[in-house]
């Protein structure tokens, strides 16, 4: 069954320099659990693909019931010196959300 992120979770993003920062909250114990599961960093980087030229690490928050994926060589250098028009990922989390997993029933 394919499932819309955005149905589970909720998100942020940002900027750590040249690295997009991508928060993803689940909205339950439930959610988590399938984000936690299926988010993963492959599937990350093939959805930014054309974006995302560096590596995706992840960090997982099991008390906020949230992951955390930094995506390297994503900015176009960073806020200050990048002529991207999102150079400080904002959009990122939105992008993110848009994302469908395929999980088990």
């Amino acid at each position: 069954m394919k499932i819309k992120l955005i149905d589970i979770a909720h998100g942020r993003s940002g900027d750590k320099g040249d690295a997009g920062n991508v928060g993803v909250l689940a909205y339950n114990d439930a959610g988590y659990e399938i984000i936690k599961k299926y988010l993963t960093v492959e599937r990350v980087k093939k959805h930014f693909e054309g974006i995302c030229f560096g590596e995706v690490e992840r960090f997982e928050l099991p008390n906020l019931r949230a992951l955390n994926f930094l995506l390297h060589n994503t900015l176009g250098g960073g806020g200050t010196v990048s002529l991207k028009f999102d150079a400080q990922g904002k959009t990122l989390a939105a992008a993110m959300l848009r994302m469908e997993i395929e999980v088990e029933d």
